[in-house]
């Protein structure tokens, strides 16, 4: 019998493209876990993009943009392209004031953005079916 694996962060995959979200209760040991299942999943998924949605995140400090750089950096290294999106107005400005960079780490103003910058697109047809009559 194996032991169940703790919940972490839910992380969809859409195509060649991973989508996962970040909230507030990011501690160490789910930090740990969510890097982990997420490189694995960027490996075994072989997907070419993720995109972080930080849209519940309601505050930052230096261990969350930390985490991201770390993330950013390793699914780089795997040959995944990774964007962050959603960022609220108050967390750019707590980041600005705290003097967190978060170097290398590419944004958009939300999620389907982001999917758009990583080349996902979303169909609004069923394939082989033509509007006109």
């Amino acid at each position: 019998m194996t032991t169940p694996r703790p919940q972490g962060v839910p992380i969809l995959r859409l195509g060649d493209v991973l989508v996962t979200g970040l909230l507030n209760e990011l501690d160490d040991k789910s930090a740990v876990l969510f890097t982990d299942e997420l490189t694995e999943r960027i490996v075994s998924d072989s997907a070419r993009g993720v995109l972080i949605d930080i849209s519940r995140l309601e505050i930052i400090d230096s261990f969350v943009a930390r985490t991201l750089m770390e993330l950013t950096t390793m699914s780089r290294l795997l040959g995944a392209r990774v964007i962050v999106a959603g960022m609220r107005p108050a967390v750019a400005i707590t980041l600005v004031e705290l003097g967190i960079r978060l170097t290398g780490v590419e944004t958009a103003l939300n999620a389907e953005q982001g999917l758009t910058a990583l080349g996902w697109q979303r169909t609004l047809e069923a394939p082989g079916h033509d509007l006109v009559g």
